[in-house]
């Protein structure tokens, strides 16, 4: 179960699909998601787009309408359908179920791009030793911006929960700053004028309200 370009065939089998073939789209835990329809367009295809798959490999499309602001393709611009195709050799099970499998999936790999950018893409090195204490460092970091992202990015910092690692650093790991002492307390003085001074203040208060462990 891969992603799957939306290419000139597909978009002629988006036209010439009748009413009939789109149905609602769910979430994962089973609840319809608003705004979003699915179809198998499979049969619609020309043989000669399949003919380099495996048999039994299945088109199927998910139409959402997006949010405000969102670039859409000229295709997408005629309807106001933002489209996304994905092909399956699963036989069997609603596609429903087949298209919410496949936006989890693609999460996992989301996490794997985010793991490329906090070095992963960094590997390999010659030496076998290097490589495993990279990729530990690597994964440590990697939960670590996961976790801060879950946890601390609530509130007046949700501006960087949906940060992409590169942004996280920019906008945070990375922000000018200075520690210094008053009143036998250490305080982190962050520029005023920096745009996510006050989300980078609700992330240290977040985190420092976690309840210790027992």
């Amino acid at each position: 179960m891969i992603g799957f370009s939306i290419t000139a065939g597909i978009r002629r089998a988006i036209a010439i699909a009748p009413d009939t073939a789109w149905g609602p789209a769910v979430n994962q835990d089973g609840d319809l998601r608003p705004g979003a329809e699915i179809a198998e367009l499979t049969g619609l295809l020309p043989p000669r787009m399949l003919a380099k798959w495996p048999d039994g490999m299945r088109v199927i499309v998910r139409r959402e309408r997006p949010h405000p602001g969102a670039q859409l393709s000229m295709f997408e611009e005629l309807d106001g359908w933002r489209y996304q195709a994905f092909v399956t050799n699963t036989a069997t099970g609603q596609l429903q179920f087949l298209e919410a499998r496949h936006r989890a999936h693609a999460r996992v790999e989301d996490r794997i791009r985010h793991a490329k950018d906090t070095g992963l893409g960094r590997l390999p090195s010659r030496e076998f030793a290097l490589n495993q204490a990279w990729l530990v460092a690597v994964m440590i970091a990697a939960d670590l911006v996961a976790w801060t992202r879950m946890l601390a990015c609530t509130g007046a910092a949700t501006i960087l929960a949906a940060c992409e690692p590169k942004a996280m650093r920019y906008r945070f790991l990375h922000a000018a700053a200075r520690l210094a002492r008053s009143g036998r307390r250490r305080r982190v003085k962050i520029p005023e004028t920096w745009p996510w001074a006050i989300a980078i203040v609700a992330v240290f208060n977040t985190i420092a309200a976690i309840p210790k462990p027992a």
